[in-house]
């Protein structure tokens, strides 16, 4: 093994002594805080930091993305949500303004003229739908935001390998940095504070189909919603098909979308066959208090969670509860909805009116392939004979994978590191979103957004959950000395930075 990687004692070691990382001839790094990530939770995080005087050169973020919303702008794309349409949030959660104001549609408002955003704000949802920002919109003010703190001297490009505890409190973060950057294969950073904010480990099929892909190794028919498809709406311009969709959530409505909109636009006689598992027919929940609309097979909600879990009743009554009340609250307000947008609705009564949309409720049992290459889905449903349905393309819009040991860093800190799983196979973290378990002398370990879902916090997977972490940890890491807390002079000037574009020192 050559010098500047890891040794078997350092795999081996859940704590590193100064002295044996020195003697692997590993560079090692001081820096007061690093995160790991490099996504919209990280750059929350130092965006949060930064406001309340911490240096830049006193941060690292590390991460094998250029941009903090390059993973966010990828997913959003290939999950038919370009950079002129419409996000699932809300008009104040902006990632580049911790204040919320002005907000989305006050800036839409002001750049495009129109009054417009402001009033369907001022109507929602009553006689209008939510206001959802577009998502070149959001991107662009993290891009602005981003040059405003010095993000880009912050960045460090690399893959994380892991992180470990340092004897006399503190962490070593293992970075492979690009391959010929450098001497050694790895470099450590010795930190006091580290963060962590990977987002979701990969794509996440259903069973039948994972199973149908790792045998065949189908991939042109059978995709998943977030992985590059572009090549199934290319097919289908060229010629008549079957597309089969799978799932019921936001990603599912924005690929039928798609698929109605270039049928209706090209004149194609594309046919739809939409299966659910679960088929929602109308309002449903425990009580009038706790109820959302659906119908048609769909679960309909504006926003992933209800807005009282970002900051109302049901955002207390969760930091409060236990962790078997928690598991119980999740069930009942998370799970798979859409909005229920006035466009959306009036299109798919034209498709089923048009009979080229066809929702079923119906459980798979198995995929094969029929001797032209093209895909037989078999189900069965309650009180009516098995079905097979022949389609050209399968379209998976089911979501991503966010169990733990799928990934490197999260499965090393469980082995290693002291953390814990809570009974959603997540991070255990506290009230400041430290991970627990991971404590090391003076040192703190924190984690946000997807890792640390089902803890005092449910909406931790939004652009508000992430800034809602940011702020906790921020104050957490003020008690520790590391910034300033964020009283009312500090915030107004900030603000007045923030406003006026001034970069901060």
């Amino acid at each position: 093994m050559s010098r500047g990687d890891l040794t078997p004692e350092l795999v081996h070691s859940s704590a590193w002594a100064d002295g044996l990382v020195a003697s692997s001839g590993i560079p090692v790094y001081d820096v007061p805080l690093v995160s790991v990530g490099g996504g919209l939770g990280s750059f929350t995080l130092v965006d949060v930091l930064r406001i309340r005087g911490v240096a830049a050169s006193a941060m690292r973020v590390l991460s094998t993305s250029d941009t903090p919303w390059q993973t966010w702008e990828y997913l959003t794309r290939v999950s038919q949500l370009p950079s002129h349409e419409r996000i699932r949030s809300d008009s104040g959660a902006r990632p580049d303004n911790i204040w919320g104001f002005p907000s989305y549609a006050v800036q839409e408002a002001w750049q495009d003229r129109s009054v417009k955003p402001v009033l369907q704000v001022l109507t929602e949802p009553i006689l209008a739908d939510f206001y959802s920002p577009r998502a070149g919109m959001a991107i662009q003010s993290v891009r602005r935001e981003a040059d405003r703190i010095g993000y880009w001297e912050m960045l460090a490009k690399g893959q994380v390998r892991m992180v470990r505890k340092r004897l006399g409190g503190g962490y070593f973060t293992v970075l492979t940095p690009p391959a010929g950057s450098g001497p050694t294969k790895r470099v450590a950073l010795r930190s006091r504070y580290v963060h962590l904010a990977v987002g979701y480990p990969g794509l996440k099929f259903l069973d039948d189909l994972q199973e149908f892909r790792q045998r065949t190794g189908e991939r042109y028919r059978l995709v998943n919603a977030y992985e590059p498809h572009e090549h199934v709406y290319d097919q289908l311009r060229k010629r008549p098909g079957v597309v089969v969709v799978r799932g019921a959530g936001i990603v599912a409505s924005r690929v039928l979308q798609r698929l109605m909109d270039d049928r209706e636009r090209y004149g194609l006689q594309t046919q739809i066959v939409h299966l659910f598992r679960t088929y929602v027919t109308g309002a449903h929940g425990p009580h009038a208090f706790m109820r959302r609309k659906g119908g048609d097979g769909w679960a309909y909600q504006a926003f992933t969670m209800p807005k009282s879990a970002f900051g109302g009743q049901l955002k207390a009554r969760f930091r409060k509860a236990s962790p078997e009340e928690r598991a119980r609250l999740a069930s009942l307000v998370a799970g798979t909805t859409t909005p229920r947008l006035a466009r959306w609705q009036e299109q798919m009564g034209r498709a089923r009116r048009g009979s080229w949309y066809h929702p079923m409720q119906a459980v798979v049992d198995r995929i094969e392939q029929a001797p032209d290459g093209r895909l037989v889905t078999h189900t069965h449903s309650a009180g009516s004979a098995p079905m097979p349905y022949v389609s050209d393309f399968i379209i998976d819009c089911t979501g991503l994978e966010a169990d733990m040991p799928e990934h490197r860093v999260l499965d090393d800190l469980l082995r290693h590191g002291g953390a814990r799983p809570n009974k959603a196979g997540r991070l255990q973290v506290g009230p400041n979103f430290e991970v627990l378990g991971a404590e090391s002398g003076d040192g703190a370990l924190y984690a946000s957004g997807a890792a640390a879902a089902s803890n005092h916090f449910l909406a931790v997977d939004s652009f508000l959950g992430l800034q809602t972490a940011a702020l906790d940890i921020a104050d957490d890491l003020a008690g520790r000395g590391f910034c300033k807390g964020l009283g009312p002079f500090r915030s107004v000037s900030q603000w007045l930075k923030w406003a006026g574009n001034r970069r901060l020192a």
